[in-house]
């Protein structure tokens, strides 16, 4: 093992080139370290001397604009050099948003609000890091808004949020979540349920806009928009509902020239579209990756990714939770209540009675008091999972970040499920 384990690669970077590396296996750990020189790994840059960890799943790219020398030690799977990148295309966007955020400084209006879209798996999230990166060195607050459900970058999947970003990714674990405000979506695809999604972009949209209009530095520094993969037929109205109800004033896509093209054709005049190559550093997901990647969010939820956090267990009876899921069948208008619309049905609370179908399934706990309340539309507290469900005895054990009991009882049941294995 131990040979193994001193792999020790060097690399001298020229400028404008980047470094890529993934590892895939289990137990492997590998070790960067910047030698020389000035180097950035997705807009966060490298400090000299420092030893940054990765372990199983990670696909890092370190780009320099000066070059460099930086050092690999451990089992990488894949390693390379590569002179071809679009960062220099990412600066562009980056220095025209930075101007448009000049002039919002100077006559106190809204900074740039961009939404980056395009197929999976083409480097949308990495793109909005790189942005969101390169602002907050200049000194900005972006916010960073995050509407693709099947990932889950700000909380976890099956959620849509909101953060404010103040300070740079972390190389290893991305953006700090101080407070990130966020909403209960319940499924890995809007596809699942359009209305309720629409519903919850336009109330994202709402609340971002009173943060802006509420802290001074953030209103000049703009948002950045991340979206779903879903790109053809509603997935397509879905970007362009976003775009009106974020206002944006840019759309960059990455990858796809048909998309651009729907875009540029469906956008009014004031919205500028660009197309953007995707780098070649990108890497297609299987569904099985997919999937490890959602249990990945889930499991860094509870337990840390590098910092250990340390859950909590316990029981709660089902008499003092008070379960939901949001959304009851569509019925056909024949038999709706007159003056319902079908659609109606879609961002309804519906009560859940527990039961043993519960386990493993993610609960979100809203910030609701109660039902009365628009549950729906409010913000959630954080997660908890089911372990366990006793029916003799009416409880289920949660696996909580926090000690018992519950801040409220309102809680929504999601589709996602998290096989808790510690």
């Amino acid at each position: 093992m131990a040979d193994e384990k001193s792999v020790v690669q060097e690399f001298k970077l020229d400028p404008d080139c980047e470094l890529r590396f993934e590892v895939e296996s289990k137990n492997e750990k590998v070790t960067l370290e910047l030698k020389n020189g000035l180097a950035e790994v997705f807009g966060t840059e490298l400090v000299k001397g420092k030893k940054y960890e990765f372990t199983a799943g990670a696909k890092v790219a370190i780009y320099t604009w000066q070059g460099c020398t930086v050092e690999l030690v451990g089992k990488t799977d894949v390693s390379y050099v590569a002179k071809e990148t679009p960062m220099g295309l990412y600066l562009n966007c980056h220095a025209a948003m930075e101007r448009m955020r000049e002039t919002a400084e100077k006559d106190d209006t809204r900074g740039p609000i961009t939404m980056v879209v395009g197929p999976c798996d083409v480097g949308k999230s990495t793109l909005c890091r790189i942005l969101l990166n390169y602002a907050v060195r200049m000194g900005r607050r972006p916010i960073f808004v995050d509407l693709d459900v099947g990932q889950g970058h700000i909380a976890i999947p099956g959620t849509v949020g909101a953060l404010l970003v103040e300070r740079p990714s972390s190389i290893v674990e991305g953006f700090s979540q101080q407070a990130p405000l966020v909403f209960h979506f319940g499924h890995k695809t809007p596809q699942t349920n359009v209305t309720l999604y629409n519903l919850l972009v336009t109330r994202l949209a709402e609340v971002c806009s009173d943060r802006l209009q509420a802290n001074k530095k953030a209103k000049a520094s703009g948002v950045v928009i991340n979206t779903c993969g879903w790109v053809k037929g509603d997935g397509y109205k879905l970007l362009t509902h976003a775009a009106q109800a974020f206002e944006v004033d840019a759309i960059l896509v990455l990858d796809q020239e048909r998309l651009y093209n729907e875009l540029v054709r469906d956008m009014p005049d004031f919205v500028k579209v660009v197309f953007l190559p995707k780098s070649g550093g990108v890497v297609e997901r299987s569904q099985t990756q997919r999937i490890e990647a959602r249990d990945q969010g889930v499991r860094e939820y509870f337990y840390g990714s590098r910092n250990p956090l340390y859950p909590h267990s316990f029981e709660v009876k089902w008499s003092e939770a008070r379960l939901y899921k949001i959304g009851a069948p569509v019925l056909p208008a024949s038999c709706m209540p007159l003056g319902m619309k079908a659609e109606d049905n879609l961002t309804k609370l519906v009560a859940v009675t527990p039961g043993p179908s519960l386990l493993h399934h993610l609960l979100s706990v809203s910030f609701a008091d109660s039902p009365e309340d628009d549950v729906v539309q409010t913000n959630v507290a954080g997660f908890v999972c089911v372990t366990n469900v006793d029916v003799e005895r009416q409880t289920f054990t949660v696996l909580s970040p926090q000690p018992r009991p519950l801040p409220n009882t309102v809680l929504l049941l999601s589709d996602i499920q998290f096989m808790d294995s510690h």
